[in-house]
């Protein structure tokens, strides 16, 4: 989920500790959540629906071990929707490799890194968790930087701390927006 740089063509834009946030949904159905540039306004949710999600990415962000229970609608290849219905069976606080992953569903690792990088609502559809066999991996294609920034502060957010992961002890604050 890369950082967006666009005009406000969401449905709702909120502040979080990984900075802002834009949500698209459509019928009752979240269809996309982005990184995006902090030029793009706020947008409060103007409809039920709307102040449920964030109303539950509040409570994720509050409470890491809090599950999402909105309805999705994500377009994808046949096997990128397999890992994203694997992924959300990952629970807070626990990782699993690509390759750990890719054996479960009788793929490859980097076909399952390929659908992460492709997940349109990360942090609902958890592709952080999912970690390389020696390290972090990556986040939204990329291995370093403010990307790899987020991934290292969602899991610190739910305790998953290690040498192997090098994640620090504390929560990252590397150029992080804080919470308004």
């Amino acid at each position: 989920m890369p950082q967006v740089k666009t005009e406000n063509c969401y449905d709702c834009v909120l502040n979080s500790p990984l900075g802002r946030l834009g949500v698209r949904y459509r019928d009752n159905r979240v269809t996309r959540l982005d990184y995006v540039d902090q030029a793009v306004a706020l947008k409060a949710a103007t409809s039920a629906f709307g102040r449920q999600v964030v109303t539950q990415l509040q409570a994720f962000f509050a409470r890491p071990e809090h599950r999402f229970t909105l309805p999705l609608d994500m377009h994808g290849t046949v096997f990128q929707c397999r890992v994203w219905e694997a992924l959300t069976r990952i629970t807070a606080g626990e990782t699993l490799t690509y390759g750990e992953l890719a054996a479960r569903l009788g793929s490859g690792a980097r076909a399952v890194g390929n659908a992460c990088r492709r997940n349109p609502v990360s942090i609902i559809v958890p592709c952080h968790r999912v970690v390389a066999a020696a390290g972090i991996g990556g986040y939204s294609g990329r291995t370093d930087g403010r990307e790899i920034d987020r991934k290292h502060w969602l899991l610190g957010h739910e305790g998953i701390v290690g040498p192997v992961l090098k994640i620090r002890q504390q929560t990252p604050t590397s150029g992080l927006q804080p919470a308004n």
